[in-house]
């Protein structure tokens, strides 16, 4: 049995990975997580991935303006399960999947790689490479 971790998700796990996000989204546009920690932050949930036997799921989460986002998903998972009893009344799945959240530093990773692609050493040499394409 050999393992693939990465793996084109199946329609159903991105069809469910999807109601997952819906239903989490709303759970915290809705103000139902009561911690300390989250009290006045906004929370976006980008992306769930789900396993492909459907189990478990990993949430994709950041607070909106940035701040202590360690903190926050540290909040988010001490109410997981609480989360996964909100998701489980809000999407019709015959199993919750077992919900962990992280804090998603794509916009972080794509921030950076934009400033490096502007950055004027980056573009002398893109230049110069299309000048050596030409010849």
């Amino acid at each position: 049995m050999s393992r693939q971790p990465d793996r084109i998700p199946s329609q159903r796990q991105l069809r469910v990975g999807e109601e997952v996000r819906h239903a989490l989204a709303q759970a915290f546009e809705r103000g139902e997580v009561r911690d300390p920690a989250l009290v006045g932050k906004s929370m976006t949930v980008t992306e769930v991935r789900i396993s492909p036997d459907l189990k478990n799921a990993t949430a994709f989460v950041m607070p909106l303006g940035g701040g202590e986002a360690e903190e926050a998903v540290a909040a988010i998972n001490r109410a997981s399960s609480f989360l996964r009893g909100w998701v489980g009344k809000q999407v019709r799945l015959r199993h919750v999947p077992k919900l962990n959240f992280r804090f998603d530093d794509s916009f972080d990773e794509a921030a950076h790689l934009d400033s490096l692609l502007h950055d004027p050493r980056v573009l002398r040499d893109v230049e110069q490479g299309h000048e050596e394409e030409e010849e």
